[in-house]
């Protein structure tokens, strides 16, 4: 049996499901959330980034509401969740705060990953909260979605989030220990899997296929979570959250659960998205100085060395950066469209303000954002 993959892990995502949170849908378990924040902070103090994904408002809100059945109208759903999400948050601060830990409620809908400048300005509030250390408490934002955009289950936000932060690992706590080769209250030969590839086809035939009637929250959603999250170089460990200090466990190195390894390296995984997957919106031109600092010391793009601003792109859209000569030196996700690129172009990040009237980031093109040609 391996080691956990969570032992070297720097930035994590840890999604709950909701028969966690709210004890099987009797209304949020302010023991297993204490559990959970006292185990997040201890992360915190090792120097990891941690955030949490969390379901559980609709059950909660069904609770305050004095409902017996999940209702089935979509508006019906979204006001309980409106009702839930207030005593889901209030007991994440509670006990995080209980903890020496900030904390912050971050809702998403799949519109915000999917827009391009919506989906920077996601990442930057998250990236902003974890350099302040405060701990997001990410839910999808079922008070305005509908059918067309919702996420579906957690599971799926939380391989988002992964995505969007480049995390290294997710965490799914479950109610189940972790993969079986087959449903273990059918089948008494089910093997239990402690380690696989994510992604593998056999996974998801283990788990009777994306259209399993297990659906929604089962065993599939995760392992389509974990192919999701391998995506951009994170692995998925699957496992189960009453697990005594399992997060902690997991850090120090101990094999719980079901580790989904990611077959690409995070760096090699991301380059491969922007280098191969999306579609150029411009370009900007950059002086030697600028060249030398991006290329030979990878260094982020600062628009005082930009010259030359090419073409029509929105914040978040992928441009090129090329040399006084036009050669391609990287590409990457832009802060600023090309109309206030052209404002600040050979300007410093201090006149910002005075030429745009707000200052989104410093650089132009983040480090972290960027890859090299």
């Amino acid at each position: 049996m391996s080691v956990s993959v969570l032992k070297d892990a720097r930035r994590i995502v840890v999604k709950v499901g909701s028969s966690l949170v709210t004890n099987e849908g009797r209304g949020v378990d302010a023991e297993a959330i204490g559990n959970w924040c006292h185990q997040l902070a201890g992360l915190a103090a090792q120097g990891r980034e941690v955030i949490m994904v969390s379901s559980g408002a609709i059950a909660e809100g069904m609770k305050r509401l004095g409902w017996t059945t999940r209702p089935k109208e979509v508006h019906e759903l979204q006001a309980a969740a409106a009702v839930g999400q207030m005593g889901l948050v209030q007991m994440y601060e509670t006990k995080l705060r209980e903890q020496g830990m900030g904390s912050a409620q971050v809702l998403l809908t799949h519109a915000d990953l999917a827009d391009r400048e919506r989906y920077l300005n996601a990442r930057s509030t998250l990236l902003t909260l974890l350099a302040h250390k405060v701990i997001p408490v990410i839910n999808e934002n079922d008070t305005v979605v509908n059918d067309e955009i919702k996420f579906g289950d957690n599971d799926t936000l939380g391989a988002l989030v992964a995505n969007l932060v480049e995390a290294d690992t997710l965490v799914i706590l479950t109610d189940q220990r972790g993969l079986y080769s087959a449903d273990p209250r059918k089948d008494p030969n089910a093997r239990f899997i402690h380690e696989a590839v994510a992604g593998t086809p056999e996974l998801e035939q283990m788990a009777g296929g994306a259209g399993s009637s297990l659906g929604r929250g089962g065993m599939i959603t995760k392992i389509l979570a974990a192919k999701r999250a391998a995506g951009s170089g994170a692995s998925t460990v699957i496992v189960w959250g009453r697990e005594p200090d399992v997060l902690l466990r997991l850090a120090a190195g101990e094999a719980l659960g079901t580790a989904l390894t990611a077959s690409t390296q995070k760096m090699a995984a991301r380059k491969q998205w922007m280098a191969d997957h999306l579609q150029m919106r411009g370009a900007v031109r950059v002086d030697a100085g600028a060249a030398a600092k991006v290329k030979l010391e990878g260094k982020s793009l600062l628009s005082v060395g930009v010259i030359d601003v090419q073409g029509e792109f929105h914040r978040g859209d992928v441009i090129a950066v090329r040399d006084e000569t036009g050669q391609e030196l990287a590409r990457g996700l832009t802060n600023y469209s090309s109309y206030e690129a052209r404002l600040i172009a050979r300007k410093a990040s201090s006149e910002f303000e005075r030429l745009l009237g707000y200052t989104a980031e410093p650089e132009l093109i983040h480090r972290d954002n960027m890859v090299l040609a």
